[in-house]
């Protein structure tokens, strides 16, 4: 059974390259088969408990059935469904049934995909959508009834089959499949061996290994959890092996996997989702997007370099690879990045370059014969991109429901309202309220699905501010891939925690503060968006030395050293100078930067004897 359904899951894989690539489709039909594909697919796959038994139940060949009769019903009557007005066109008996199953479907699979919490926060606004009108102002509606939730979120492109699921139905789709298909013909090994090259023989190696290897797997990936798992199963335990406690080990993969989320050229689905929501093109949020990846990791980095000296960490010359054994067969892998950034470069849409990275990854494995795929592999490949898409695909069904009941209710200008009352509109309020509950609607969730929440829920309060799309968005977009380390819940964490041997909340507390300058950085850009690259050249120079600068001061405050141990009067100064170096006006910024590189100069300069580091 097992390869019937990857064989089904290979054949659905080539019909959305086909339909994404050779075909131009009406969204609204593609998405009626796309949905339906996927859940027909979702319930062979993902059982209803974790105590399924391994053969089908009849109960999940109901469903199975059941939506694959929804997907050919609707797009039997897919001509009908497009001529009729919503709202004023009465439902069918037909209409009726198909609808609510679909909706019902989408419920389930969001349980089996995502598990309880994003479920409840999807039940939640629909029983807000449905008796929201029993409210007083200012959260009350009109809407009283279930044919009218039923025709906005199945029935038209606001709801289920709206800007979600074509996102995933598309680039998503693609650039998951890209990373599949590298990943099987070895490109991971190659990367991680690369990252090892680098840094293995600095102090410190291991934990600078996973920095690098899990930012290039995070930005294929999009998920800190699977990152997590996938390259922390061989990061985690040489951090150990080399004298680092199980809290900080699995800590340095938590805080590396997370950012790949944010990491230029794919970062994750979210991005694409931003790209459709915002109307920015995915070009400039890539351009946008680089320089406060490379902040966050240079914050991380810096801190475990600090902290390797601080304890002296050497490093084991046995994990480093040759350069010749490295590339002797990963130099294939460096050409799907380079078509991938060329097509990127050159104006190609987002679907293109995924296509484009797919065809030049399996042309490029059949150089070598160590790298070659096999016809099964690559159905493999195929089936594994789309079971890797079900619970993405699931989260941002899911996602779809809650933004066509919010529009449909008004929610979103009213929590924009409530949000700008309790910070009496004070920009710098706004923001902290924006950001806390940005990390909220995402503890335990995707980062798509609490990107989007965000957008719709706290987005607007922003823009009433006046604050620029893409420095407000990229804002959102940095607190929802937060979320996935921020306690209670840190579902990366939890993931780590396996595989160090050690309490997820210490992990989690650790990781928090290795990606400090993760938290602080949303607010920078914001301010400057020469951080972003957004203002002229002079300007956008020194906002970047300046953060660069900033970054590395944080790090150096928070783990007490640089040559030597900080005084007490440097650990303040530091960050108050690296707020400074962040600065939008000019004068202000090169007098923090000059301050931050004369403190780093006096530490390097004067290492006298009593302030010397003590090894442990």
């Amino acid at each position: 059974m097992r390869t019937v359904v990857m064989v089904l899951s290979a054949a659905f894989a080539i019909w959305v390259v086909h339909s994404n690539l050779f075909v131009i489709a009406d969204p609204l039909i593609q998405g009626i088969l796309f949905i339906s594909g996927i859940f027909t697919i979702l319930f062979m796959a993902i059982g209803a408990t974790s105590r399924a038994p391994d053969r089908i139940p009849f109960y999940d060949w109901f469903l199975t059935a059941l939506s694959l009769a929804c997907g050919v019903y609707f797009y039997m009557t897919s001509d009908a469904i497009a001529d009729r007005i919503s709202l004023l066109d009465t439902f069918t008996a037909d209409q009726m049934f198909f609808g609510s199953a679909l909706l019902f479907l989408t419920i389930e699979a969001t349980r089996r995909t995502t598990g309880l919490g994003l479920t409840g926060v999807v039940m939640l606004f629909l029983i807000y959508n449905l008796f929201g009108y029993l409210l007083p102002p200012p959260f009350g509606h009109r809407v009283s009834e279930f044919s009218y939730l039923l025709d906005i979120l199945v029935f038209t492109t606001d709801g289920l089959f709206g800007v979600p699921i074509q996102v995933v139905a598309s680039y998503v789709f693609l650039f998951v499949m890209f990373g599949t298909f590298l990943a099987k013909a070895g490109g991971g090994d190659f990367f991680f061996n690369l990252a090892a090259l680098i840094t293995g023989r600095a102090r410190g190696g291991p934990a600078k290994i996973a920095i690098i290897s899990s930012g290039l797997y995070g930005t294929m990936s999009g998920s800190p959890t699977s990152d997590v798992v996938a390259t922390g199963s061989i990061t985690i335990p040489v951090m150990k092996r080399l004298g680092y406690r199980a809290r900080f080990a699995g800590a340095v993969e938590v805080a590396a996997s997370t950012g790949g989320s944010a990491m230029p050229p794919i970062m994750g689905s979210a991005a694409f989702i931003m790209a459709e929501y915002s109307g920015i093109s995915y070009n400039s949020i890539v351009l946008a997007a680089l320089v406060p990846a490379l902040l966050y990791y240079t914050g991380v980095f810096a801190q475990v370099h600090l902290r390797s000296v601080k304890y002296d960490l050497r490093p084991s010359e046995e994990e480093v690879p040759s350069a010749k054994e490295t590339f002797r067969t990963g130099w294939v892998f460096l050409l799907p990045i380079i078509g991938i950034v060329t097509a990127l470069v050159l104006g190609y849409s987002p679907t293109f370059t995924a296509g484009v990275g797919v065809l030049v990854t399996v042309l490029a494995s059949m150089i070598l014969k160590e790298t070659r795929l096999s016809l099964w592999q690559m159905v493999e490949g195929f089936g594994t991109t789309t079971l890797q898409i079900l619970p993405v695909a699931g989260a941002c069904a899911a996602a779809g429901l809650v933004i066509g009941g919010l529009s449909m209710t008004g929610l979103g200008m009213k929590s924009a309202n409530v949000i700008l009352n309790i910070s009496n509109a004070e920009p710098f309020l706004t923001l902290v309220i924006a950001a806390i509950v940005t990390i909220i609607l995402g503890l335990g969730m995707p980062t798509p699905s609490a990107y989007i929440l965000a957008a719709v829920l706290v987005g607007p309060a922003l823009a009433k501010l006046g604050f620029p799309v893409l420095p407000s968005q990229m804002f959102l977009l940095y607190y929802a891939i937060l979320s996935a380390l921020t306690p209670p819940i840190a579902v990366a964490a939890i993931a780590a925690s396996a595989i160090a041997d050690e309490d997820p909340f210490k992990i989690a507390f650790s990781a928090v503060r290795l990606a400090i300058v993760g938290f602080l950085l949303p607010f920078a850009f914001v301010w400057n968006p020469g951080i972003l690259l957004e203002l002229g050249a002079l300007a956008n120079a020194i906002a970047v030395v300046g953060a660069f600068a900033g970054a590395i001061a944080i790090a150096a405050s928070m783990e007490g050293l640089i040559k030597t141990q900080l005084q007490g009067w440097e650990r303040v100064v530091l960050p108050l100078a690296a707020v400074g170096a962040v600065s939008p006006y000019l004068l202000v910024a090169s007098l923090c930067i000059l301050l931050i590189v004369g403190l780093i100069a006096r530490q390097i300069v004067f290492t006298a004897s009593e302030g010397r580091v003590n090894k442990v």
